[in-house]
């Protein structure tokens, strides 16, 4: 028998692009955890987070402070994690651990803001002073309602996103990959001398700067 070379059989590579099942379950709960986060953060911080009762002449007037007058932190930095989320997949390598890492400070920086605005009174306090027209006027009876928690909850969301982000984000898909080039030329369409009878062709032909007189 003659020499028969084997030809060994194709490799299977398996790149970025063969996401197993574990990784996109984890991209689809980190969708849903970031932007479930954000929107809980947003929802909560148009809330009222504190109500009092500002000294006016001899009574007092009931004020309250919604989690914006109390601290923009936690709108902020949802913001700056929805993007961040989004990013995720935009970027490789390197730039998407930093991506990730940044939603994570993000979610951890909104539960901290957020549990320190649930006992905070400067905001109402400073609403007593202005309708008291005393700046040494304090809010009285001050209570909270659950709303600062519940940002805080967002913001944990955001961060369990981060951490998936950290975790396996190395096998997620890349967004710009299927918009990216692969650097070979493109065939060019040939271009047919204008109708004549369509006088529309003609101006488009002049507006793209060629001559309509001229035969293709």
């Amino acid at each position: 028998m003659g020499g028969v070379s084997a030809v060994p059989p194709p490799r299977s590579e398996a790149g970025p692009a063969a996401a197993s099942p574990g990784s996109r379950r984890s991209l689809a709960t980190a969708l849903i955890l970031g932007a479930a986060g954000a929107a809980v953060v947003l929802l909560a911080s148009g809330q009222t987070w504190a109500r009092g009762d500002a000294p006016v002449g001899g009574g007092a007037l009931p004020l309250t402070a919604d989690g914006g007058d109390v601290s923009g932190v936690p709108t902020a930095l949802a913001i700056v994690g929805l993007a961040a989320l989004v990013a995720v997949f935009a970027v490789r390598s390197a730039g998407r651990f930093f991506v990730a890492a940044l939603l994570t400070l993000c979610g951890a920086g909104v539960a901290v803001a957020a549990f320190a605005g649930a006992s905070d009174s400067s905001a109402l306090d400073e609403k007593a002073a202005t309708t008291a027209g005393n700046t040494a006027a304090t809010i009285e009876s001050l209570s909270h309602t659950a709303w600062p928690y519940v940002a805080a909850f967002g913001g944990v969301l955001i961060l369990l996103a981060g951490v998936l982000a950290l975790r396996y984000g190395k096998q997620w898909p890349a967004m710009s990959s299927r918009y990216e080039r692969d650097g070979t030329p493109r065939p060019r369409r040939p271009r047919t001398a204008p109708d004549p009878e369509r006088p529309e062709e003609i101006w488009k032909a002049l507006d793209r700067g060629e001559d309509p007189t001229r035969e293709a």
